[in-house]
């Protein structure tokens, strides 16, 4: 089964007030972008690479992936909101030329590009769970005690060992995210932040199986996310690094 990677880079990061979007901004040196591009580069499993990113930005993308990346098959622009950009995502692989003559049904990985940091380990896995799955995510289990409130009074608690922190990828078989992404759209009063949560609700009979995640697959929201980051990359055992730019010939 084809295995394409999509990294979605469409929002603008506002919340981390770097006056860009934030997968422009450098960890060790290197785009949040180009490092999770590198990693699916690196992935046996994966055949291609679709980057969404924001309006206004994908010129600058392309330039920076240029000859670089043998996988990545385009550079798109994403919608206003990440449902928007996921559906774009997935309208472009229906379409794509590598769909031609191929199966109706590929596997697609959702990656956020504000998740740097995800390993091999992450990306064989989520590989495989789709070899026998329709649907499964990346999750962690939760360390710290929940509460659920109501206006600011503690109701219950639910028990720690069943809840987990989604991560991404967020892994389906195309058929799948699309028909749910489908019945999204026609819900105007559904706001979901995952693609998880679409399947979820409006796929119930898809069991969404769960890939083990790494503490390491840390998301940058905040300014001091990447600051996090920076201490996590410098300890070593780092993702792959983005290929060295092909000399430019002398005019």
């Amino acid at each position: 089964m084809r295995m394409v990677a999509v990294v979605l880079g469409g929002g603008m990061g506002q919340r981390l007030g770097a006056g860009m979007p934030k997968q422009l901004l450098t960890l060790g040196g290197t785009t949040l972008i180009e490092r999770c591009v590198a990693a699916f580069e690196a992935a046996p499993g994966v055949d291609e690479i679709l980057v969404v990113m924001a309006r206004g930005y994908t010129g600058q993308v392309e330039s920076l992936l240029a000859d670089r990346y043998a996988k990545v098959t385009a550079v798109i622009e994403g919608g206003l909101t990440r449902p928007e950009s996921t559906r774009v995502a997935l309208s472009a692989i229906a379409a794509g030329p590598s769909a031609a003559g191929q199966p109706d049904d590929c596997g697609v990985l959702l990656h956020d590009a504000a998740r740097p940091l995800v390993d091999q380990r992450i990306i064989a896995d989520c590989v495989a769970a789709l070899a026998e799955h329709d649907a499964a995510g990346v999750a962690v289990p939760a360390s710290d005690t929940m509460v659920i409130t109501d206006n600011g009074v503690m109701q219950s608690m639910p028990r720690r060992e069943t809840l987990l922190r989604c991560q991404t990828p967020q892994c389906f078989r195309l058929s799948v995210i699309t028909r749910a992404h489908e019945l999204a759209a026609a819900d105007p009063g559904f706001a979901p932040t995952d693609d998880c949560g679409v399947v979820l609700r409006y796929l119930p009979d898809v069991a969404v199986h769960v890939v083990p995640g790494s503490e390491r697959n840390i998301k940058i929201t905040y300014a001091q996310d990447l600051a996090v980051a920076e201490v996590v990359l410098a300890r070593g055992d780092d993702p792959p690094e983005p290929p060295a730019s092909p000399p430019r010939s002398s005019p």
